[in-house]
């Protein structure tokens, strides 16, 4: 009981941590505080979330393999995982892209990049080796009762929260979905402007995330149909443009090359059907002029090359 007691009061101390950790990033971003999050209380549960699952499963393989490396590996892959299906979710629920990464190098749908990635590697090695030793140390020193009493409190009103949020996330979804317009910007600001039109909650959430992108399925044919046109228009011009480099190969081919060519394929037809003892008299005499002709052809060309450049 204690163990997971223990977890439940690093998933909020990790949560308020990035809590902050996003509030200073926007205020550098925007220059005024900005309260991150879905929730309206301090706190980001996908970092606690994050942490907490490093702990379990680091602690649970400390008896099979342990290290600096497991470690990163492990944190790389768990937290990765929870920004992965964090953002999944709440597009599919919500409608919106809270963030995007597309820009980024080397990230998976625009949902996670390697940049993060690594910083949570880094970030799990630190939690696992110097942050939760001294905040285990601070656990032992309190009671386990005081302990189960403030997580019991803690996720009580973290519930509440999640409440009052899902129902400002579902008029967002409404605001949404009953847009006619069709573009993400449109979008946006119609939410913007049902949003600030309400109570506190709505309008901390409408603050908190200024460049979130909201997404219709009527947006998200549009971005389909467009994509698929210009697939289509790539296959097109590169289809006109072997067909135009075949033209420019022939007309560039020399006639000579040409000739010698068809030359070639009429004596090796000759010599299929020609038989010398079966051949007629008229078949003889027209095979001898056939040769002769091709006899002055011959002169004919190495009279105008004379060095062999045919």
């Amino acid at each position: 009981m204690e163990y997971w007691v223990n977890v439940v009061l690093l998933f909020f101390i990790f949560g308020f941590v990035g809590w902050c950790m996003e509030v200073a990033l926007k205020y550098r971003q925007y220059h005024r505080f900005i309260n991150r999050g879905f929730l309206t209380g301090p706190i980001l549960p996908i970092y606690g979330c994050g942490v907490a699952l490093i702990t379990v499963v680091v602690g649970n393989l400390a008896s099979v393999e342990s290290g600096v490396v497991m470690t990163f590996a492990m944190s790389f892959v768990i937290c990765g995982a929870v920004e992965y299906l964090t953002s999944f979710f709440l597009e599919k629920l919500f409608h919106a892209r809270w963030w995007d990464y597309s820009q980024k190098p080397m990230n998976l749908h625009g949902r996670v990049w390697i940049g993060n990635l690594i910083l949570f590697g880094l970030a799990g090695v630190a939690v696992i080796y110097v942050l939760n030793p001294a905040i285990y140390k601070v656990f032992d020193s309190i009671p386990l009762r005081p302990r189960e009493v403030l997580a019991a409190v803690l996720l009580a009103v973290l519930a509440a929260d999640f409440v009052i949020s899902y129902f400002v996330l579902k008029l967002v979804k409404v605001g949404v979905d009953s847009s006619e317009a069709d573009n993400t910007e449109e979008i946006s600001r119609e939410v913007r402007q049902l949003l600030t039109n309400r109570s506190y909650f709505h309008k901390r959430f409408a603050d908190a995330y200024p460049e979130v992108v909201y997404k219709t399925e009527r947006v998200q044919a549009r971005i389909a149909a467009a994509k698929a046109e210009a697939e289509r228009i790539h296959q097109e011009a590169e289809k006109r443009l072997e067909a135009q480099k075949e033209k420019v190969a022939a007309s560039l081919e020399p006639v000579h090359m040409i000739r010698a060519d068809l030359i070639g394929k009429q004596d090796q037809l000759i010599e299929l059907i020609y038989d010398e003892q079966s051949a007629s008299d008229e078949m003889k005499r027209l095979k001898a002029e056939i040769d002769r002709q091709k006899g002055r052809l011959e002169n004919h060309a190495f009279v105008k090359h004379p060095y062999g450049k045919h």
